[in-house]
């Protein structure tokens, strides 16, 4: 773990209740916080995913970074046979426990930093990792333990702020920095993220290149979203973009690719 790294984990463990209620907002009286699902919809599945993961019932699953867990916990309620979460913040996985309690599901989740975690070599179908790998500082490091987690065959999927989205202010549309420059740097246009977070901002190429260095193939790779009419979008509540912004630059950059 880097010093970057070491820096995150305090600032998530200090502010991980605030994050968390910022998560929770909208969450109805007496009803459950929300959770999600990153794993695809069967039916709508390419081939090449069809052919590489088990039924669901059949799937282990493993989230890298799972903050407060709602990923985890999505996924355990769709019925996975086997549902781990990672993360190296205390304050966060205990979250993610309340979380998984409220909604009484199977999941686990584990003390870990995403470079080094602690589960064995090849037990699981499916890694995931949502917006965490551009606040990792070794990304070498992190994506050769996804592999390492994943059987033969097995896929990673993961996504991060897209690296063009994050020149530019979100109000302005000012260019305000070098593609090229891939930090770290605090400067960030987000109320979702504290303001002392460490990122880094790897070019399409660097994150592909990393990919393919660690053992993966890369299936597919994703930009979104994907109109150019501001008005398909609604304001960002987490400041870190906006509908013009949105209209002109794809705001998330996602991949799969299949462990070797």
């Amino acid at each position: 773990m880097g010093n970057s790294d070491r820096e995150n984990r305090k600032l998530w463990d200090a502010w991980s209740d605030d994050h968390q209620a910022l998560w929770n907002a909208a969450t109805a009286e007496g009803g459950l916080p929300p959770v999600y699902s990153p794993l695809p919809d069967p039916a709508s599945m390419a081939d090449w995913q069809a052919d590489r993961l088990p039924a669901r019932e059949d799937t282990a699953f493993v989230e890298l970074g799972c903050g407060g867990g709602q990923g985890t916990v999505g996924v355990a309620r769709d019925g996975v046979e086997r549902a781990v979460g990672v993360d190296f913040s205390i304050e966060q996985l205990r979250h993610a426990i309340r979380l998984r309690n409220l909604y009484g599901v199977d999941a686990r989740f584990v003390t870990g930093d995403v470079t080094d975690v602690p589960l064995a070599d090849g037990a699981f179908d499916v890694a995931y990792s949502g917006f965490v790998y551009f606040m990792v500082e070794d990304l070498d490091a992190a994506l050769t333990e996804a592999h390492r987690l994943l059987r033969d065959g097995g896929v990673l999927t993961f996504d991060v702020p897209h690296p063009f989205h994050e020149l530019f202010d979100p109000e302005t549309l000012a260019l305000e920095r070098s593609y090229h420059v891939t930090g770290p740097r605090r400067d960030k246009h987000d109320d979702v993220l504290h303001d002392d977070i460490v990122v880094f901002d790897r070019t399409v190429g660097d994150l592909h290149a990393a990919l393919v260095d660690a053992g993966f193939t890369v299936k597919e790779v994703y930009e979104v979203p994907q109109s150019d009419d501001p008005d398909d979008y609604d304001e960002d509540p987490g400041g870190s973009s906006s509908p013009e912004l949105r209209a002109k630059v794809p705001r998330t950059l996602g991949f799969w690719a299949v462990a070797d």
